[in-house]
């Protein structure tokens, strides 16, 4: 079995963009407080996310060696996480409080730590996808590269096009949520394959 790269990109594409507190962050704070001074906010996230991918890249990396059986198990909670994530996706919750728009560097930074969402997609990320086929400081680090700056982009995109795309997952909420909740069954399928 080869790495996938169609299936890892597509996960960290969907992971990184799909509505999450970073996302949700990181339009409010653009909005209430400028695109320049939002770009502090974001720029502590960022911080907070490569923080959480080395920690996560450590965790799952010491786990497979003191368990290396622990692969298959971790490739079921990816992928029971990314069906988790398509059922929330395909059904969202009614309402979600938003981000009031105030932060700082160190504020963006510390409320990664509590950052459910970005953690598990690290785990599921790395334990998943890049650590079956891939060893080696250099390259994982390269990974833990990949994983932040999909996050930074998706946090521009966000802080840029807020409204627009407030807008638009209003109007085509449910067609943008069903293309999304397919697209990470195929994520959690692809594993097995």
């Amino acid at each position: 079995m080869e790495f996938n790269w169609f299936s890892f990109l597509l996960y960290i594409l969907i992971g990184a963009f799909t509505p999450g507190p970073n996302n949700i962050m990181s339009m409010n704070n653009a909005k209430h407080s400028g695109f320049r001074k939002g770009m502090v906010f974001i720029l502590g996230m960022q911080a907070g996310v490569l923080v959480i991918m080395i920690l996560c890249m450590v965790f799952s990396a010491a786990l497979a060696s003191v368990i290396p059986r622990v692969q298959f198990p971790m490739k079921i909670a990816g992928a029971s996480y990314m069906v988790y994530l398509a059922a929330r996706t395909l059904f969202p919750p009614k309402a979600n409080r938003l981000y009031d728009g105030s932060g700082s560097f160190a504020v963006g930074a510390v409320l990664q730590f509590l950052n459910p969402k970005l953690i598990f997609y690290g785990i599921t990320a790395i334990s998943s996808f890049i650590l079956p086929f891939y060893s080696g400081a250099a390259v994982l680090s390269f990974f833990v590269f990949i994983l932040t700056i999909a996050g930074f982009f998706a946090n521009m995109c966000w802080a840029l096009f807020g409204s627009l795309f407030s807008v638009l997952f209003t109007k085509y909420d449910k067609a943008v949520n069903a293309v999304m909740a397919l697209l990470l069954l195929y994520c959690a399928v692809s594993l097995f394959l």
